[in-house]
């Protein structure tokens, strides 16, 4: 099983886009990690609909995308190497019985099979660009669930940011001033260079502008609220 999938990788474009959470696939020797297929359909398996808006976008933009082809129960490719939840024992209050007691080299062979080459598709497509003077903006497509422990989230679509605001700002504007539809500035997630990986590790490192999105799962849980969501995003952006 691939450990990710790449979308028109020599598209100029100056966008890139990852999705580190596209796929609730667990590879076959995993045995769905001892879960029902309704527990891997469920967020923790995957950011529904992520993987739709990704795709949408990378054809509207003709931009490449690069999207993990693994369930981030298996390894989570969003999450430092030294994270507690790198492979998740419990998540959302599930036991995930086929990681539990792992040894450091069975949790290190995941990483190599999985984390790591993943993230060397992105860097490929990244050092293609830099030898080709090519200008790269990144953007790190997510989604979270409608309510987290019973609290409802209003935001349909957030924007998570460190230090950089350059592009987030005038981007919240485009996207708040149609005045109907509830827009997040780092709620309810910022972006944390100690959790998590791809943004820091691909564009921080590097001085890349970037962008970190995050739509809410029931606005993009099927291919129609996943294509107008990701245009009217690309048209903000």
């Amino acid at each position: 099983m691939p450990a990710f999938l790449t979308l028109r990788p020599a598209a100029r474009s100056r966008l890139v886009f990852v999705c580190d959470h596209a796929s609730n696939l667990v590879p076959p020797e995993l045995r769905d990690l001892g879960l029902p297929p309704e527990e891997l359909a469920r967020h923790i398996g995957w950011d529904i609909g992520a993987a739709g808006v990704t795709a949408v976008l990378s054809e509207w933009f003709d931009a490449p995308a690069i999207l993990c082809n693994t369930s981030r129960l298996v390894v989570d490719c969003n999450r430092q190497l030294d994270a507690h939840d790198l492979v998740p024992e419990v998540s959302d209050g599930t036991l995930i019985p086929g990681n539990q007691h792992l040894s450091a080299a069975e949790k290190q062979d995941r990483v190599e099979r999985w984390f790591h080459p993943y993230h060397q598709a992105v860097e490929d497509v990244l050092l293609e660009r830099e030898a080709a003077g090519v200008a790269t903006t990144l953007v790190s497509v997510h989604s979270m669930t409608p309510s987290l422990a019973g609290a409802p989230r209003p935001w349909q679509i957030s924007l998570s940011s460190y230090r950089d605001r350059s592009l987030v700002d005038p981007l919240l504007a485009a996207l708040r001033r149609p005045g109907d539809v509830v827009v997040g500035d780092n709620q309810p997630y910022a972006l944390d260079p100690a959790i998590d990986y791809s943004t820091p590790f691909h564009a921080l490192r590097r001085g890349l502008p970037h962008l970190q999105v995050e739509f809410r799962q029931d606005e993009i849980a099927g291919a129609e609220g996943q294509r107008a969501w990701a245009l009217r995003f690309a048209r903000a952006l």
